[in-house]
């Protein structure tokens, strides 16, 4: 096992504490990790050493953030198969299944995308961060779809710069229980991590980020409603928390849903459709399309014969 050093950078959008500001705007990074980065001299703001985890900070302040991140020299290449939709030298692109975990993390050591990945394309092992090589965006284990990996270290900082300033298209097809307050909106409200539920995130204010999400009914039934999704920003599991927002939490949900499953479902009804976004070298963009999958085609099928 050897350790990595790994830059973040981010913009403060809300005032609050250096050390909660980072684990707020960094996935997977507690609250002891950020003291220990401050404590070490691995934080640097608005260009500057800073050394106190209690330091307030204010909208527009600049972080950069060097974190420690084990780096498993076994990470293993599985022979597992992929829908691969294309791939070139720069990029590959996955139609993703329900199921399967993106990345190797605590608790799932095997069986992931990037086991996969390396099994088919071994020169990943360097690209990107460490655990992670190749990765630029994820989708929750349970959500089917689009996701794009770059193959070189090059290609990896094209795609990231565009996901990072919103230039990426996405679209989502999620199936939600009841119907949203208009057939089509937005829906601009700050998520931030769960207090008491650490695992969970929540629309908040005061410690969040922003977050914006636009939905269109694409199919109207008497108890659910089919919505095309667009995110137009990154933040964990946030069209799962929108949705829940607005009162139609998508179905299947155990987490953010109802307790009561409205239908019989092993998943919750999540798909990366599409996804629009200019590939290395390119001017303009490229889309990549994943169908809908057949356990979703049944389950329109019985949301049809139940809300009759």
């Amino acid at each position: 096992m050897s350790v990595d050093l790994i830059k973040h950078n981010f913009e403060v959008e809300n005032p609050e504490r250096l050390d909660k500001a980072i684990t707020e705007s960094i996935d997977e990074v507690s609250r002891g990790k950020a003291q220990a980065a401050i404590r070490d001299g691995r934080v640097r703001l608005n260009g500057e050493p800073c050394l106190k985890a209690s330091t307030r900070l204010e909208p527009g302040d600049k972080v950069e953030v060097l974190l420690e991140i084990e780096r498993e020299e076994t990470l293993l290449a599985e022979n597992i198969p992929l829908n691969v939709l294309y791939v070139d030298e720069h990029v590959i692109v996955i139609n993703k299944a329900a199921g399967m975990v993106v990345h190797p993390g605590a608790g799932n050591k095997h069986g992931t995308l990037v086991n996969a990945l390396l099994y088919q394309w071994p020169e990943l092992r360097n690209v990107g961060e460490a655990g992670r090589p190749g990765i630029v965006h994820r989708l929750d284990k349970e959500t089917s779809g689009v996701l794009i990996v770059a193959r070189t270290n090059e290609a990896y900082k094209w795609l990231v710069r565009q996901f990072k300033t919103r230039k990426a298209s996405k679209r989502y097809l999620a199936l939600v229980d009841g119907h949203p307050p208009t057939p089509s909106g937005r829906i601009e409200a700050n998520i931030g991590r769960d207090e008491v539920h650490r695992q969970r995130m929540t629309v908040k204010y005061g410690k969040s980020r922003a977050a914006i999400s636009e939905y269109k009914t694409v199919q109207s039934y008497a108890r659910h409603t089919l919505l095309e999704v667009h995110p137009h920003t990154g933040r964990t599991h946030q069209i799962r928390v929108h949705l829940a927002f607005i009162d139609v939490p998508i179905t299947g949900d155990k987490v953010y849903g109802r307790r009561k499953l409205s239908i019989p479902i092993e998943r919750f009804f999540l798909h990366a459709n599409k996804l629009g976004i200019v590939l290395p070298g390119d001017k303009e963009a490229t889309e990549f399309v994943a169908p809908l999958p057949d356990d979703l085609k049944e389950i329109l099928k019985t949301v049809e014969k139940l809300d009759q």
